[in-house]
């Protein structure tokens, strides 16, 4: 069942200005909505980078899915407020938020300086989306629920308000803290039924935007060899496996690169119908937004943008009205 009156009742209640959102809802994660991040947007590691010659290229591939219509971009892998400034500057309206910043790499004072640097300059287009990572990727990867408490004192404490962060959360503390520290969650590589759970969790107010794998191939095993490649890596970390198994994966659906079941669960492939079909799942088990990251043969440095433009008509983002 959609959520539309849910959803609505939030677009009355956030209104842009050219000072940001103002909104008439004061729960922490009721001002991040549809309102201003559409149904859809981008999840891309490829439009982060630190080579001064390629920023022409992304601020390009930036504007273009502006035009599309998405409303927000996540930038994937361990990222930074920095790695957003180019994006935010070479566009006017999309959302550019880090998906995640790992809060072992980078001091919250830091982080702080840094928000609030982009805030001044371009206000209500960036929302910081942080995470604990995992043990195999931090070096000093200790008691990671109370890290990230301290991290958000810390921020709250710099002025970095609530509703203008996220966490990357899948089990039920962390989306909990999600609900009650932040404007909501931006959970990674889990299914509708995570969702769902997630939905019920967090209650009607927070932003649950949840992001999804897209393979555009209608041959099943042409398809599933593609995701596998890529899940291998996330078999190797227990915060995925952990979650899979809550969600009645069992030990044998995480070997060999995965199940048939759990590739399916976690990838959209197919054709067109099937792909929009899939993406509707997330929106009706409880999601606002859900982050669309395209899976193909491409390195992850090289934005499909040929295939962004293509999965814009297939789940139907429209191409923006300009702001008042």
């Amino acid at each position: 069942m959609r959520r539309e009156g849910r959803q609505w009742l939030r677009h009355v209640s956030c209104l842009g200005t050219g000072r940001g959102i103002v909104c008439a809802d004061f729960r922490v994660g009721a001002c991040m909505s549809e309102q201003n991040l559409g149904r859809y947007g981008i999840f891309s590691i490829g439009l982060r980078t630190e080579d001064p010659a390629r920023a022409g290229e992304l601020a390009e591939a930036a504007a273009e899915l502006e035009e599309l219509g998405f409303g927000a971009i996540w930038l994937g892998g361990s990222t930074a407020v920095r790695h957003a400034v180019p994006l935010v500057e070479a566009t006017k309206r999309i959302t550019v938020a880090t998906g995640i910043q790992s809060i072992w790499q980078y001091e919250a004072t830091d982080t702080a300086a840094a928000f609030a640097d982009l805030e001044a300059a371009h206000p209500g287009r960036f929302l910081l989306g942080l995470g604990v990572s995992h043990a195999k990727l931090a070096e000093e990867y200790r008691r990671p629920y109370s890290a990230m408490v301290a991290y958000l004192d810390a921020l709250d404490a710099a002025g970095v308000p609530a509703d203008r962060r996220v966490l990357a959360a899948l089990g039920p503390k962390m989306l909990r803290l999600s609900r009650d520290r932040a404007a909501g969650t931006h959970p990674y590589l889990v299914t509708p039924e995570h969702t769902a759970e997630a939905r019920e969790i967090l209650g009607e107010g927070p932003l649950l935007a949840p992001e999804l794998k897209i393979i555009p191939e209608p041959d099943p095993a042409r398809a599933r060899s593609l995701a596998r490649a890529h899940l291998s890596f996330y078999l190797g970390l227990p915060n995925y496996t952990d979650n899979f198994l809550r969600l009645g994966f069992t030990d044998a659906d995480l070997t060999d690169g995965g199940s048939d079941r759990l590739i399916d669960a976690v990838y959209a492939w197919g054709d067109d119908d099937r792909i929009r079909s899939r993406a509707e799942e997330f929106h009706s088990a409880g999601a606002d937004h859900v982050a669309l990251q395209i899976i193909d043969e491409r390195p992850d440095d090289a934005p499909p943008r040929r295939a962004w433009g293509r999965l814009a008509e297939v789940v139907g983002v429209s191409r923006p009205t300009a702001r008042p």
